[in-house]
């Protein structure tokens, strides 16, 4: 018989999540939590989130992404419009993204639609990028295969020799999307597993409110 895993036992934080302090607008409440995490390290990337997305086929597919904005109350993020989930973004455009903050015991989860980010935003950003990462977005053709590291190497060299001396600009097949949330769930982790979870979903341009069993 296998051995089983043994997990490290998480000691619950005093922290609660009650409806009094949590308020009406999700958006305002993700933006506190992540401040909340940013505050004396607690979190190294604490906006690192898994994003899910559906494969061609129909099935689950999920990585994880850093969010780069929240903006007109949607989460924004950017990747190779030609990589495996440019493609399943723009063939289906849902997605769901989950940020949890172990330290903190804390997680959010977020379901809605995707559109591209308007080019103009996405060379604002990319503008902000790196030199090296921004020779790395014309260097990786991700998700295809390679021979071998080297192979990716030497594009790395060719790239930065066509762009030494000159801004680099935005390749047209790297962009941003752009996830309009339908519901936000936050999970605040308490003592005997008996977590507080409060459902947000939004009704019109208002958000309802309900709590979940743990």
């Amino acid at each position: 018989m296998d051995k089983p895993i043994h997990m490290l036992r998480r000691q619950a934080t005093a922290l609660t999540l009650l409806e009094a302090g949590a308020g009406d607008d999700p958006l305002a409440l993700f933006e506190i939590w992540v401040a909340e995490a940013r505050q004396g390290d607690k979190e190294e990337e604490p906006t690192a989130c898994s994003l899910a997305t559906v494969r061609e086929d129909g099935g689950p597919a999920v990585r994880m992404v850093l969010l780069k904005a929240l903006e007109d109350g949607a989460f924004v993020f950017y990747t190779p419009k030609s990589g495996r989930k440019g493609k399943e973004l723009s063939l289906r455009p849902q997605a769901a993204m989950c940020f949890y903050w172990p330290d903190l015991h804390r997680q959010v989860r977020v379901e809605g639609d995707v559109t591209p980010v308007p080019g103009p935003v996405a060379d604002n950003y990319f503008a902000t990028r790196p030199r090296e990462s921004q020779i790395g977005a014309w260097a990786s053709p991700q998700s295809e295969v390679l021979a071998d590291r080297s192979a990716l190497d030497e594009r790395i060299k060719q790239w930065t020799g066509k762009f030494e001396g000159s801004d680099v600009p935005r390749p047209d097949a790297w962009g941003g999307f752009a996830l309009h949330p339908k519901s936000i769930e936050f999970w605040q982790g308490r003592a005997s597993r008996l977590h507080d979870r409060l459902l947000y979903e939004r009704n019109g341009d208002a958000w309802t409110r309900t709590r979940l069993a743990p």
